[in-house]
């Protein structure tokens, strides 16, 4: 893939999680890196994110949530690196076929810090199916959770 159309993806990328996903933004996440290997997305603690009240935690459905995205957030810049040439239409009716098949999430420590990192990368990307493993990190970088999703691509 030449250089120029690899920015072009990561821009389009970027405008769909930004512009078009409103859950996004209820959570708070915002793109750290995107390559044609890894997301990163990152969120501030905050209130309204707290599951136990008495340890100030945040919530597992926000975990699994952030590692879901972040796995479907790389799945997608894998399925748009094979769509070169593809106009705008095509690229969006493609994304609206992705979804989540299974989400594996594996919560290793209590989610305490300021702020909280997930990384993601795919391990398998066929033309139907593919499979991504995700990291969600605090701002110490403790390993917080980790997760594996599978992804509808095709």
């Amino acid at each position: 893939m030449s250089e120029w159309h690899s920015e072009e993806v990561l821009r389009y990328v970027e405008h769909i999680f930004a512009e078009k996903i409103p859950f996004n933004h209820l959570l708070g996440l915002h793109i750290q890196s995107v390559s044609a290997e890894q997301a990163s997305l990152r969120f501030d603690m905050r209130e309204e994110l707290i599951g136990n009240f008495a340890r100030r935690v945040l919530h597992g459905g926000v975990i699994s949530s952030t590692l879901d995205v972040v796995g479907g957030l790389i799945t997608f810049v894998r399925v748009l690196q094979k769509m070169e040439g593809a106009n705008d239409e095509e690229k969006l009716e493609r994304f609206s076929r992705l979804g989540t098949i299974d989400l594996r999430v594996d919560y290793l420590r209590p989610g305490i810090g300021r702020h909280f990192v997930a990384n993601g990368f795919v391990l398998r990307a066929g033309s139907r199916v593919a499979v991504s493993r995700m990291e969600l990190h605090n701002d110490e970088q403790t390993l917080i959770a980790v997760g594996t999703g599978t992804y509808m691509v095709g």
